[in-house]
């Protein structure tokens, strides 16, 4: 029987927890289980394969069972992927002509002739309601009869699973790594968060969670365990309660409290009377959230406990009953006054605030004496501000252009991107190449000296992970703005839906763009079939899911850009529905196959984000001819229904070029700051003693002292 945890342990560390069972002749099936794995693209190390020979075939068996489970769920392949052509990239039809042989088809049928001759006198045919258009007309076995086995070739994605510890020693060392993330995680990665922490309550703990979301999460199941909880914050116990009620701790989206037992109230209130005791002047932080303050304290009822009057302190703030001034205030005041040398004094106190201002405060300096006061605040408190908000500041310098009238791209933390102009005035160089200095010098000294460092060529244009928010759970994903090589001459994308209760069309669209962003062409359920490639034909409903897939040669495509697109045409959004992601696949010439094959899939990711548009990435071509791809992770806001890549051309290349043009910190420019002997892999020869190895994927035959860095554990990268 699986464990509910061991598939947490696969996905995020590709790693088996050390199978146990009784011994035997374990060999035959265990070369059966990594051949089975090695046709959805995974294999097994030579280590783990060596220790499943020495078990029984019935113990291989079980393992080989669900594991396989867990593994085709990340690569998409748990669901039947079945196209409208039967015998798509073959014999894809012309738009035109398709949609005359579906009207022919509706009108040879006696139950919808009447209603397609009345449409046609209107001379306009709405194509969902023809018979034949939109609906699966053959089925999945159907489907497979019409395609040949795929050929095996050399650029097959192999994903290896490796030889884990025991069960227990994976699930608490997962557990560390997520709880004590120096960067907020994905969704995934919170849903995650919370089953260990509720497995791992009495084991070892993390030495600090810098992140607020994550610490909320573990609050919340010590709460539950019975255990102390860590609060050194009022917002800190805001969070909790959030928690508690099933809602947002991130705070960003309102929470509608429930009715908590007195157990939990006393806990909430004793542990907001010893933060306020210890320190009142966080009392100022109440006002940046006083509506849910007010709202949390008709639950808690602090009125009912005076034995934590300071606890009650943060309601009567909350109210307007009690003054505390927040620092956001007094800054402002001050700023309003034109000083800027006491902003920045008052600022010194709050160094994550005084980073955030930085632009705005070298804005507001008019003389020389005030730029010279506000870099040199920042040399100052520059060890007191966490690495992932110094990098951050770092990569808003880098990009800080002279001039005005260039773009500014916003994205939110769930992927809505918008662009508007940039009119701020100038960061002027003096103080801008002296900051930028003074970060490099402050991550430095931060960053452990790694001894000998191993690096994959591929990672070094490996976008920072800043953010979980900047990327999407999945497999093969990478951080938004990261720029990975794309080698193949056929390049598919798929996008598989469910809905859940109402009818839903998801379309998948690719545009073309031309150097300067113009539109050169689009492939879509308008235009199923180009010079560049096919459609494999427009599904409008999905009960039992659905997939839609494009084909490109990229031989064939003459444009500089390709953005692949999800469009919601009706119903159910990314978040409504019952399951949708979105990946690619690359393919040699003559591989052939089945329209949708594991083993060949490079990446897959989930779509989940606001907005009826999704973006997840895009491929660039280079001045070398070669494709790349640059990861985006945006979802556009759209219509309420009928988006369609026609409509939204302008914004999806507006979009793009932002992004395209800004610069992202990579794993380059931090592995440059290290102090370290370099080497980089050649793929095949490993050194013989302990490495920190950086690379797209863990290579076989490391030393066991060696440290591990793989886009799944990238975060581990940043400093604290």
């Amino acid at each position: 029987m699986v464990h509910p945890l061991e598939p947490l342990v696969i996905r995020h560390a590709h790693r088996l927890p050390s199978p146990t069972g009784p011994a035997g002749e374990g060999a035959v099936a265990a070369r059966q289980f990594d051949a089975a794995l090695m046709s959805v693209g995974f294999k097994l190390s030579a280590e783990l394969l060596t220790r499943l020979s020495g078990l029984s075939g019935s113990t291989v068996v079980d393992t080989a069972v669900r594991t396989l489970r867990t593994v085709r769920e990340m690569v998409g392949d748990h669901v039947q992927h079945n196209v409208y052509f039967i015998d798509f990239p073959a014999n894809v039809p012309d738009t035109y002509d398709f949609w005359m042989r579906c009207i022919a088809e509706a009108l040879a049928d006696d139950a919808t002739r009447g209603s397609t001759l009345e449409q046609l006198s209107t001379g306009v045919v709405n194509l969902l309601t023809l018979p034949t258009y939109g609906t699966y007309q053959h089925t999945y076995a159907e489907m497979l009869t019409h395609h040949d086995e795929l050929i095996t070739a050399a650029g097959d994605r192999m994903t290896v699973l490796h030889l884990g510890g025991t069960l227990d020693d994976e699930v608490t060392a997962l557990y560390l790594a997520l709880a004590g993330s120096s960067t907020p995680l994905d969704e995934e990665g919170v849903r995650d968060l919370q089953r260990l922490a509720g497995h791992c309550v009495d084991g070892p703990q993390p030495e600090t969670i810098p992140v607020r979301e994550n610490r909320a999460v573990v609050n919340h199941a010590r709460l539950m365990a019975g255990a102390g909880v860590l609060l050194d914050t009022v917002t800190d116990a805001l969070r909790l309660a959030c928690a508690l009620s099933g809602g947002d701790v991130s705070l960003q989206e309102p929470t509608r409290f429930r009715t908590l037992p007195r157990s939990v109230r006393r806990a909430l209130l004793a542990g907001l009377d010893t933060v306020v005791a210890a320190a009142p002047v966080k009392l100022a932080d109440v006002h940046a959230h006083r509506e849910m303050w007010k709202r949390l304290g008709e639950r808690l009822h602090p009125h009912e406990y005076p034995q934590w009057p300071h606890a009650a302190d943060v309601f009567a703030v909350a109210r307007g009953e009690k003054t505390a001034r927040s620092v956001d205030s007094r800054v402002e005041e001050l700023l309003d006054e034109n000083d800027i040398t006491g902003a920045v004094e008052l600022l010194k106190s709050a160094p994550g605030k005084l980073f955030r201002a930085l632009d705005r405060l070298l804005r507001a300096a008019l003389t020389q004496d005030d730029r010279d006061a506000v870099v040199a605040a920042a040399e100052q408190v520059a060890p007191d501000v966490s690495g992932r908000v110094v990098l951050s500041m770092r990569e808003h310098l880098h990009n800080r252009a002279q001039q005005t009238g260039e773009r500014r791209v916003f994205v939110n933390r769930h992927g809505r991107g918008w662009v508007t102009e940039d009119t701020r005035p100038p960061v002027l160089p003096p103080e801008r190449k002296r900051l930028i200095a003074a970060l490099d010098t402050e991550l430095r000294r931060r960053l452990p000296a790694p001894g000998r460092l191993l690096i994959d060529p591929e990672v070094l244009d490996v976008a920072l992970p800043l953010s979980g928010k900047a990327t999407a759970a999945g497999l093969g994903v990478l951080p938004r703005g990261s720029v990975s090589p794309v080698d193949g001459e056929l390049l598919r994308f798929f996008v598989y839906w469910k809905e859940t209760g109402r009818t839903t069309d998801y379309d998948l669209s690719a545009l073309l763009l031309k150097g300067d962003y113009s539109t050169a062409s689009w492939l879509s359920y308008t235009n199923l079939r180009g010079v560049e490639g096919e459609h494999s034909g427009d599904v409008t409903e999905a009960p039992d899911g659905a997939s839609e897939f494009i084909d490109l040669r990229l031989g064939a495509v003459r444009s500089t850009y390709i953005v692949p697109q999800v469009n919601i045409f009706e119903g159910e959004g990314f978040e409504e529905v019952e399951e949708s992601f979105f990946g690619f696949m690359l393919r040699e010439g003559e591989q052939r196959g089945r329209p949708f094959e594991p083993r060949t899939v490079r990446m897959k990711s989930e779509l989940r984000g606001p907005g009826r548009v999704a973006l997840p990435l895009a491929f660039l071509r280079g001045p070398d001819g070669r494709w790349r791809a640059k990861w985006l992770h945006l979802y556009l806001k759209g219509t309420p229904t009928s988006n369609r890549v026609e409509g939204n051309r302008v914004s999806v290349a507006t979009l793009l070029r932002g992004i395209v043009e800004r610069e992202q910190l990579t794993v380059r420019y931090l592995t440059g700051l290290m102090d370290a002997t370099t080497t980089l892999w050649d793929g095949e020869s490993v050194p013989e003693g302990p490495v920190t190895y950086i690379g797209m994927r863990r290579p076989d035959g490391l030393h066991p002292d060696s440290r591990i860095v793989t886009p799944e554990n990238l975060r581990d990268l940043i400093p604290a």
